[in-house]
């Protein structure tokens, strides 16, 4: 089974040292998707918060491993989304223009708010639409 080692997973400023937070962080995790079944809330953990050392974030994305669903998005710098092996738990990460990292979280989610499509984007492509077909 593949895991998430395979992305490039930044964690700036990360110690060599482990901090002992990944299995805490791994609870939350599993509080999170209880919550997503039980409510349908999403829950967003932000990363670059965390004191976590390298050692904690390779058993962290260990233990989530990788799912089959990998997209990037391309808008005002880059942004990269990839499922875990564990359904609805996602790992996010966003650039800047200038390629450096911003952000870095976990959204336990059926589908990952970046992802989805804004209302407003709808209606402007459903005009598109109308009118190409007019045409």
């Amino acid at each position: 089974m593949s895991g998430l080692e395979d992305i490039k997973v930044r964690l700036e400023g990360a110690a060599e040292e482990r901090t002992e937070n990944a299995l805490p962080l791994l609870h939350e995790i599993r509080h999170a998707l209880a919550l997503l079944l039980e409510t349908g809330e999403a829950t967003v953990i932000d990363l670059r918060s965390l004191p976590l050392g390298a050692m904690d974030a390779q058993q962290l994305l260990q233990v989530l491993g990788r799912g089959e669903i990998q997209a990037q998005l391309d808008s005002l710098g880059k942004s990269f989304i990839q499922e875990t092996g564990i359904p609805g738990v996602w790992f996010i990460e966003h650039f800047n223009a200038e390629e450096r990292l911003v952000g870095q979280s976990i959204e336990v989610t059926f589908i990952p708010t970046i992802l989805k499509s804004q209302p407003e984007d709808v209606r402007r492509g459903l005009l598109r639409l109308s009118a190409q077909l007019e045409e």
